[in-house]
């Protein structure tokens, strides 16, 4: 079982100095491109995770060769955009999904299928703190050797379906993912690997189990 670490020093309003903590953390990569023949083009991408008790940090890495914000707000089709997402599944009865393009805008919801989604409300969504590296305006498709990063803080009472207050001691079944749907050159990665023809990061059975120290 992967084991998320507790760092008491982690905090949601200084995700500067959160980033510098989850940088000194073991990187994992979202290397797995289970969809090669359609869409071989994999960038390189690493996550960091750790929590607070009330927050989860995920700090992900990203170096590709086409990088896009064009969406502009929270529950907009991020994944159009350079995208990393972390999906999350509590129990057997459904998962959230946290979808983040480049820039930080954020998509977020409880789905129960890919079709059946309940997302966050406003409130919900502001208390999703978030930080890149590129800034948040929105830009054209940039092609080059691009490198960013992006620190997220996903509190507990984001899951909003559940009654979570900490974190510590919950077991969880989770993924990570790196895309870019309208990208020149679409991408679709995962943590851990998923067996499906065609590229669809809504499959829960493919989840691995997670411990909050």
């Amino acid at each position: 079982m992967f084991q998320v670490k507790k760092i008491a020093a982690l905090q949601a309003d200084r995700l500067n100095e959160a980033a510098g903590l989850l940088a000194q953390q073991p990187a994992f990569p979202i290397g797995c491109n289970n969809w090669s023949e359609q869409y071989p083009y994999s960038p390189q991408v690493a996550f960091n995770i750790a929590h607070n008790d009330k927050a989860i940090f995920i700090r992900f890495e990203v170096s590709e060769n086409y990088t896009m914000a064009h969406v502009q707000e929270d529950n907009g089709q991020v994944w159009t955009d350079s995208c990393v997402e972390f999906f999350l599944s509590p129990d057997d009865n459904g998962y959230y999904n946290f979808e983040f393009n480049c820039i930080g805008k954020a998509l977020s919801g409880f789905r129960q299928t890919r079709e059946n989604a309940e997302h966050a409300n406003p409130e919900t969504m502001q208390s999703i703190r978030r930080l890149s590296s590129l800034g948040n305006e929105n830009f054209e498709e940039r092609e080059g050797d691009n490198h960013w990063w992006l620190i997220v803080a996903i509190p507990a009472t984001a899951l909003f379906k559940h009654s979570f207050k900490n974190l510590s001691g919950i077991k969880v079944k989770a993924n990570l993912y790196k895309c870019g749907d309208h990208l020149s050159k679409p991408h679709f990665l995962s943590w851990q690997p998923i067996d499906t023809p065609e590229p669809n990061f809504h499959v829960p059975q493919f989840f691995t189990e997670l411990e909050f120290q």
